[in-house]
């Protein structure tokens, strides 16, 4: 069973210096301590400056003794983030996880990852590829992908909350869910069918 207390403890702790540390954590859609979502800023002086990536985060029945099962929900190209599905290739997340360790260090280590790739040991071996043959290529699809998917803009967010409610859903729904998701329109979609 999960440490109910620990987890509210860390909550506070991580979200107390966000605007220095760049990561917070909040409940997923305010429901289980068990399903969290955080947020990290993308890092200065990398092609993921500017973004804001957001991570899906659940805690298994043993936590803090087994490690928080993290993946990305932003769309991220980078050689350890699957382009695919957001899986994560980092070793605290797997067998170097100590209980000593927090959901906050956690996400700062995914910040430093996003700083400092490793693409010898990748989770997307083409995106590790491109990154060890063609800095370059890779270094301008980063950004890209960060420019599409880790920045919301006002206006592009109102159309699509416009496109959205036209289909039938209430606007506050709308704009919740848009967030949830840091303004993936087909994200929203999804989740506004399925909820």
């Amino acid at each position: 069973m999960v440490d109910v207390s620990r987890v509210q403890k860390e909550l506070t702790e991580c979200n107390r210096d966000r605007e220095v540390s760049g990561v917070s954590i909040a409940l997923h859609d305010g429901s289980t301590i068990n399903h969290l979502t955080g947020t990290i800023a993308g890092p200065l002086g990398t092609p993921y400056e500017g973004g804001t990536f957001v991570i899906d985060i659940r805690l298994p029945g043993g936590y803090p003794f087994e490690p928080p099962k993290m993946q990305f929900i932003t769309k991220v190209w980078h050689p350890n983030i699957s382009s695919q599905n957001g899986a994560i290739c980092l070793d605290i997340l797997k067998d170097q996880w100590s209980p000593a360790l927090t959901l906050k260090t956690a996400l700062l280590s995914l910040q430093a990852l996003l700083s400092a790739p490793a693409p010898d040991d990748p989770q997307d071996a083409v995106v590790a590829q491109q990154y060890l043959r063609d800095y370059s290529t890779f270094s301008a699809t980063a950004r890209y992908w960060t420019e599409a998917f880790a920045k919301s803009t006002s206006t592009g967010m109102e159309e699509k909350v416009q496109k959205l409610v036209e289909m039938g859903f209430p606007e506050d729904m709308v704009r919740s869910v848009l967030k949830s998701v840091n303004g993936d329109e087909n994200m929203a979609l999804e989740k506004l069918c399925s909820g």
